[in-house]
């Protein structure tokens, strides 16, 4: 009987040595955490549709981030619940809005934590979409001053990264501009470079009340089928200046976090969303899943495509899993 020359199984005999050869390592320093802040004071209510994901006021919010430096997580993005919205998503760019006051907040009392903003109307406007609307569109044109005002009063309320998640066509070199423009030459621009038109988001327009009022986002998010297009879109953000590339989701286009990684030399950034962190927990819940593997195996996969940064509801609980495991 003829025995096999190669063994790979040598190498998997015991978790200590599977450690030691393992490729693609985790670490906290990889995760960015969403967080949603909201007005009052002493609130933490969970989101129904996102299990252990909660509404926070601000002071809330200082100690959650607190919490989640301390877990090893060092960098965090917010997205605002105003407590009114119109037509022209003023709540975006106004001095005292609510992104903005929780900023300087955290800035005043947390160290050590990157503080990263979302850019977006859609959670401030009264019809859920991401930009001016003229009869009945998204005007594209009209909307890149706000995204740039909007940029401009989040980096003096202390944002250490500008992220642009709307999809206006020329958003990246109007914030750089006018980021520049302002003194904040060194605010580096995260950019929401492919986002696509997701079935995955539902859970986050929950949380956010950012659906839209009419029709749907598919005029200015990309459709889920074109890769070409994103490695375009990537290297249009990339010419107007753009510091970061994102792909969002990242689960279900883990080829194009790979294809980005080949072509672009900058840090990618892979947006694991609401959909994907509802799904998971769902499953787990049910007692379908190990959670706590699931959790680290998804992350693993986005980092393993080529990912340098995650974003992820999951970045305290999978900080704290990684302390306590091998794996990493």
């Amino acid at each position: 009987m003829a025995f096999p020359i190669h063994r790979p199984r040598r190498l998997r005999r015991g978790e200590t040595l599977r450690a030691m050869v393992r490729e693609t390592r985790l670490a906290p320093a990889d995760f960015i955490y969403p967080l949603f802040v909201c007005e009052g004071r002493g609130v933490r209510r969970e989101i129904p549709s996102m299990p252990g994901c909660h509404h926070l006021s601000i002071d809330t919010l200082v100690e959650e981030v607190k919490a989640a430096r301390d877990d090893g997580v060092t960098g965090v993005i917010l997205f605002g619940i105003p407590g009114s919205k119109d037509a022209l998503g003023s709540g975006a760019y106004a001095e005292d809005g609510i992104v903005q006051r929780a900023l300087a907040e955290l800035k005043e009392k947390v160290s050590g934590v990157i503080l990263a903003a979302d850019v977006c109307l859609c959670e401030y406007t009264d019809h859920g979409h991401c930009g001016v609307v003229e009869d009945g569109d998204v005007a594209n044109d009209r909307t890149l001053p706000l995204l740039a005002r909007a940029s401009v009063s989040l980096a003096k309320a202390g944002a250490d990264l500008i992220a642009p998640s709307d999809m206006m066509d020329g958003r990246i070199g109007a914030i750089r501009k006018a980021l520049d423009e302002a003194g904040f030459q060194e605010t580096a621009i995260m950019s929401y470079a492919a986002k696509f038109a997701s079935a995955f988001y539902g859970p986050f327009r929950d949380a956010a009340g950012s659906a839209p009022r009419f029709g749907d986002r598919r005029s200015y998010q990309m459709d889920p089928a074109n890769a070409r297009e994103a490695m375009r879109e990537i290297a249009l953000d990339v010419e107007e200046g753009a510091d970061i590339i994102m792909v969002k989701p990242a689960l279900a286009y883990l080829d194009l976090v790979r294809e980005a990684r080949s072509r672009f030399d900058l840090p990618i950034a892979a947006y694991n969303v609401s959909g994907e962190y509802s799904m998971l927990v769902a499953a787990a819940e049910r007692g379908w899943i190990d959670r706590e593997r699931a959790i680290l195996e998804s992350l693993t996969s986005i980092k393993r495509a080529g990912a340098d940064l995650i974003l992820t509801y999951f970045a305290r609980e999978a900080s704290r899993l990684l302390a306590r495991s091998p794996r990493s």
